[in-house]
């Protein structure tokens, strides 16, 4: 992508979130704010960030491009940690039945849910996936986000699989947002294999991660760890044979019924757990210890009238938590940041201050991607977001709209509100 010289000044607020791992427990609270300051970007990377005007003095301002933040806060771009938005065809009607009294496992069990969405998928042309891939991410780009994490999981077969991923591959070359993939084939049970788990995660273990690997189509994997999907036992097989092919690990853990899911990411040292709501005790203990990330998508309880995962006790156990939309066609159709903003501070009972680090720092780090995003640091990529107000505070307060007015993408304006 294009990579830009840029200088932000005279903000009211720089919101650097410094740092270059995860911030755990009470250190989610510290955002690590400068008043009336400037950033400067060199060909997409922060060079200087701080309050002294004398240091513009000695650049060259005529090879920048100058952006005045006046009475407006800036923070690092945020950074969108689970997501499926690379799909085929919609659910409204599983949402309406949801809201008749179905719950989404009973509706999983008569073919809808997951199982709706890969017939789809496997219908789609690429050209469709890629279309509708990248009007989602324009959406994503317009809430601030400048870094998305995508799954695959709606193919459960080869050809599927390898046709999400590559869809996200292309879309990282052509679009502003940048794209982390998972390799999720273990996502559902397809009809094929109902009564042979073992022999689909076989499947995957030996036909399709290999190829995933060889065609360098994704960092992560992930599964589906939860009852009547994938046991922990199978869980484990599959993600410690992922290591061993080189991937990244992640798990969807406790999210409908505590299978210490959590203890298995912590056991296989996985990057993130992700869900929680039924998160024991030990399992917040050990992904404290094992610094495992907990990226908790409050969407997904919200539109499924489901209790909300535990971030209050998270974080005073001294975990690294994120938040994430979990953008997908069935559980939770929204990639509304502004959305996860409001039921995290006015339900989950964080702070906004500890908000603001689950989307931009605790992201990056549910992502491996510290040492690059998530903060204003120099050396960092020059990915920001400008308000329209002077405080971050306002990205609370606003309920559920929008405070972003410019996203800046490797030091390049790349959305701006009209």
């Amino acid at each position: 992508m294009i990579k830009g010289n840029l200088i932000i000044k005279n903000a009211s607020q720089i919101v650097t979130c410094s740092g270059f791992c995860a911030k755990q427990g009470k250190d989610m609270s510290d955002l690590h704010i400068i008043k009336n300051g400037e950033v400067i970007v060199k060909e997409g990377i922060i060079t200087y960030v701080g309050n002294n005007i004398d240091v513009l003095a000695n650049v060259d301002s005529k090879h920048y491009t100058v952006l005045d933040a006046s009475g407006k806060a800036v923070l690092p771009g945020f950074v969108d940690s689970h997501t499926h938005f690379v799909f085929g065809g919609y659910r409204a009607d599983e949402f309406l039945f949801r809201l008749g009294g179905a719950s989404y496992m009973e509706i999983m069990k008569k073919g809808g849910g997951i199982a709706s969405t890969v017939k789809e998928t496997r219908k789609a042309l690429k050209e469709e996936l890629t279309e509708s891939g990248k009007k989602r991410l324009d959406s994503m780009l317009c809430f601030g986000v400048t870094t998305v994490e995508g799954k695959s999981g709606y193919g459960l077969d080869h050809q599927t699989e390898i046709k999400q991923l590559e869809v996200m591959s292309d879309l990282n070359k052509i679009h502003p947002v940048d794209i982390v993939s998972t390799f999720l084939g273990a996502h559902a049970v397809p009809d094929k294999y109902k009564n042979k788990k073992d022999q689909f995660i076989d499947f995957m273990i030996d036909e399709v991660m290999p190829d995933v690997v060889n065609r360098n189509l994704a960092e992560f994997c992930d599964v589906f760890c939860e009852k009547d999907v994938f046991s922990v036992a199978l869980s484990k097989k599959l993600l410690k044979a992922a290591h061993c092919l080189g991937l990244k690990l992640k798990i969807h853990a406790d999210e409908i019924f505590q299978l210490k899911g959590a203890e298995l990411a912590a056991e296989l040292g996985a990057v993130s757990a992700d869900h929680l709501l039924q998160i024991s005790r030990q399992g917040m203990l050990d992904l404290a210890e094992k610094k495992v990330v907990a990226t908790l998508l409050p969407g997904t309880a919200f539109c499924l009238k489901e209790p909300y995962a535990n971030g209050r006790d998270l974080i005073d156990n001294n975990c690294a938590v994120a938040l994430a939309t979990d953008f997908n066609p069935g559980s939770c159709f929204t990639e509304s940041i502004p959305l996860i903003f409001a039921l995290a501070t006015l339900y989950m009972n964080l702070t906004i201050e500890e908000a603001v680090t689950a989307l931009t720092i605790n992201g990056a780090a549910a992502l491996d991607r510290t040492d690059t995003i998530g903060s204003i640091d120099v050396g960092k990529k020059g990915d920001m977001v400008i308000l329209e107000f002077p405080s971050y505070k306002y990205l609370a307060y606003h309920v559920c709209v929008s405070a972003v007015e410019k996203v800046i993408k490797n030091g390049v304006l790349v959305f701006e509100k009209i």
